[in-house]
């Protein structure tokens, strides 16, 4: 090896102890921050506080902190049981093996379908045999399953197979798990988890469900199922994260969520999911959550860091330091600006809004006429069929305003379009851009018909964990999905899905089976 050879590879070896030191300072910091949110959960758990809770709050907040526990063990487990190269630490296993709670055997009365598992080659794989091997054993585990709403017991049975005069011992591995040892299969996961997210059923009904079919599954146990199903999809958020936020054009709103805070003393607080949509001309639809403890500039801004392009919202303030940034545009929604008018015809209070609704109309028929074209062929149409349009309602709302008194409710309607006129406008600008914001405000509906059953999030960590359930959930439906069929299959496979492979899991890629 000559001497730039050596000073080559001497800088490599270099580079990669500076990674796997800043990997540990990493690992170290999760570690730490884990093993904090831990210890408050349990000075929650155990503290006064949570006496000024109802019944209610009190069983919502007990469930979220099983949850909640369960998801800081799991990511916990993860760190400390792997090093920075992802290979298993000394004495993982065996820490595993002593934590594993015994549990009670599946109800009898279940059907039992067996997976029998046995070596391709039952003959002695050592070159100087090759005899026929004996079935001296086997191994079976349980796992509760579920199909169509009938429970039944999914039992694997191992063939052991040996040979005697080379006291050799073949066995097939089990099957890879999201997590070892898990009682629930994918399947029944999948099932709690849509049926809370999608079909907005709380856990305390899906005990009372499961009860009538005679398997007990305390809502602690199903929250705790929760907790770790959305710890191991965090990677695939993440990677679903960064595809939405590859589209140009980008729809944002946000949606009020009811808090439990035991932690300060309270029993609720607003916070925020805020939605994030790829454009809706995208061919590739998806939609990314986020919950925040507020609705400051700085949740949207910080979400949006790295991206460039269009942003599509309502005119509130908060999206101001977020769209700040050198590449980024502003698109405003019509159809806030049309509300206004709307309300006030709704009223009988201005013949002024009936005529702007008028003209608005005229600009939406343009719209639907152009939907189904390419964005060439749409600015094309808007240039020769809507921009006069928006020229003449412009000149009529300026002509109008003079004419009305005020501080009247059509004075701020037209205030309101007049002084976001540019944004309003931008739709004319570029084909991909849509007229209004409505494509991630039917995205973030959802939401309202959880709160409904949900009554309210039971912690920070709760909704944070909602979010990354629900974006990859509502995102599997925009595809054509169904969810539980979606769900079911990335926890078959995440086990052994290598993380460069991990967009094959994406919903806008997924193929059932593969």
């Amino acid at each position: 090896m000559s001497f730039a050879e050596r000073i080559q590879h001497i800088g490599e070896q270099a580079k990669r102890i500076d990674s796997q030191a800043q990997a540990i300072k990493w690992r170290d910091a999760k570690i730490q921050s884990i093993t904090f949110q831990l210890a408050r959960l349990k000075a929650w758990k155990f503290g006064a506080k949570t006496e000024a809770m109802n019944a209610e709050q009190r069983e919502i907040f007990e469930e979220t902190l099983a949850a909640d526990q369960a998801s800081l063990e799991a990511q916990l487990a993860q760190l400390q049981g792997s090093t920075p190269n992802g290979t298993p630490g000394a004495g993982a296993a065996e820490d595993k093996k002593r934590r594993q709670p015994k549990r009670e055997a599946l109800p009898e009365h279940l059907p039992r379908v067996e997976q029998r598992i046995e070596p391709e080659d039952t003959n002695c794989p050592e070159p100087e045999c090759g005899k026929p091997m004996v079935r001296v054993g086997e191994d079976i585990s349980e796992r509760l399953d579920l199909i169509a709403a009938q429970f039944f017991v999914q039992r694997q049975i191992r063939g052991k197979w040996a040979c005697k005069c080379c006291q050799l011992l073949v066995q097939e591995p089990a099957a890879p798990q999201v997590f070892d040892n898990a009682l629930p299969t994918p399947g029944l996961q999948a099932h709690s988890v849509v049926s809370r997210f999608v079909d907005h059923i709380p856990y305390y009904r899906q005990e009372q469900i499961n009860a009538r079919a005679g398997v007990h599954t305390p809502r602690s146990t199903l929250a705790a199922w929760g907790g770790q199903t959305a710890a191991q999809l965090l990677p695939l958020y993440e990677a679903h994260r960064a595809f939405v936020l590859g589209s140009r054009v980008v729809h944002a709103d946000e949606t009020p969520i009811a808090l439990l805070d035991p932690g300060g003393g309270k029993t609720r607080r607003a916070s925020y999911m805020w939605a994030y949509a790829r454009g809706a001309f995208e061919p590739e639809p998806g939609v990314v959550f986020d919950f925040c403890a507020g609705r400051g500039g700085k949740y949207p801004f910080e979400f949006l860091k790295g991206w460039a392009g269009t942003l599509v919202v309502d005119a509130y303030s908060g999206y101001d330091a977020a769209l700040s940034l050198d590449g980024r545009s502003t698109a405003y929604c019509l159809a806030h600006a049309r509300r206004k008018f709307d309300e006030l015809v709704k009223a009988n209070a201005s013949v002024v809004a009936g005529h702007a609704i008028q003209r608005i109309a005229w600009l939406y028929r343009v719209e639907a006429d152009a939907k189904a074209l390419t964005a060439g062929q749409r600015l094309q149409m808007r240039q020769e069929r809507s921009q006069p349009l928006w020229d003449e309602m412009h000149v009529w709302l300026q002509l109008e305003r003079t004419r009305v008194p005020d501080g009247s409710a059509i004075a701020k309607a037209i205030d309101y379009s007049l002084n976001h006129w540019i944004g309003l406008g931008r739709f004319l600008l570029d084909g991909d851009v849509p007229i209004d914001n409505n494509h991630v405000e039917n995205r973030i509906r959802p939401w309202a018909l959880g709160r409904r059953n949900w009554l309210f999030i039971g912690s920070q960590l709760a909704g944070e964990r909602a979010a990354v359930v629900m974006s990859l959930l509502q995102s599997a439906k925009l595809n054509g999905h169904e969810p539980w069929a979606y769900l079911k299959d990335v926890l078959t496979r995440l086990p052994m899905q290598l993380n460069s492979r991990i967009e094959e899991l994406l919903p806008h890629q997924w193929q059932p089976g593969g």
